[in-house]
């Protein structure tokens, strides 16, 4: 028996599976990026939805495979991988958006670049911490447990009808998490930032006090030296928030698939 038999013999739930998968690789960083080739992506898309395929779809479907049935279920796939990689790159935004707070206080507002990771124009200070967030998604094993505990527990919990029956569900989950990206990133930022905030008024009282001082040509040395020895100190805190964000997050993701399907009648 060749290993290709069960691919063909499952070919409509295989290319629904490989969908969804190909779906939450475009839109998760890190894979979504264009360094990555094309075909790279089909290829881990086939290969992920080949292990994935005996335990995924446990209730038997008869769909016609040349249907517009069956078209409609492609997209719903589809919707539900990209659901899943874009809460994925809320989880990073965290990052970039604690970044992009302090940035500006510490005189690094203009210095907005390409980011390559994000996808996105990013101050330096958005783009560092947004590179230590992968570094620190890949050292916590991040797709090994999105994969394996978002991807294939979300095959064998859901469908894409749950999309349909489940409006609730998705909307009060995504509304909650864009809240709790801006807190998350505001409590990163906060020492940062209020220390910086805390200094420009210490500057503008001693410019009032005493005009004759050029405060504004050395106020930003100040600053920068200032914000980066809070980095040096704060750094190990942010890490292991980081890694508390993730894990929140991946738990979060997984309930929202559990009660889904759940409530699938």
């Amino acid at each position: 028996m060749s290993s290709l038999d069960p691919i063909l013999q499952s070919a409509p739930y295989f290319f629904l599976i490989a969908v969804r998968i190909f779906a939450m690789i475009l839109t998760t960083p890190l894979l979504s990026i264009q360094s990555v080739p094309r075909i790279v992506k089909v290829a881990l898309a086939g290969s992920v939805a080949y292990l994935i395929l005996p335990q995924a779809y446990t209730v038997g479907w008869n769909v016609d495979p040349f249907s517009l049935h069956y078209v409609l279920l492609l997209v719903g796939e589809g919707l539900l991988g990209i659901i899943t990689g874009f809460f994925i790159s809320v989880l990073f935004s965290t990052f970039s958006s604690a970044g992009q707070f302090f940035s500006f206080q510490m005189g690094f507002g203009a210095s907005s670049v390409f980011d390559a990771l994000a996808q996105i124009e990013n101050p330096l200070m958005g783009q560092y911490l947004n590179l230590l967030a992968m570094i620190v998604f890949l050292q916590i094993r991040g797709f090994q447990t999105l994969f394996l505990g978002g991807v294939l527990r979300s095959f064998q919990s859901l469908n894409c009808f749950a999309l349909i029956t489940n409006q609730e569900y998705f909307l009060t989950f995504f509304l909650k998490g864009l809240t709790t990206l801006f807190l998350n990133a505001m409590i990163l930022a906060f020492p940062i930032f209020g220390t910086l905030f805390l200094i420009h008024v210490c500057m503008g009282l001693l410019s009032k006090a005493a005009p004759q001082m050029n405060l504004l040509s050395e106020g930003f040395p100040i600053t920068i030296l200032v914000s980066f020895f809070l980095l040096v100190v704060a750094l190990p805190f942010m890490t292991n928030t980081f890694v508390s964000i993730m894990q929140q997050g991946f738990t979060a993701l997984e309930q929202l698939f559990a009660q889904a399907g759940r409530a699938i009648p």
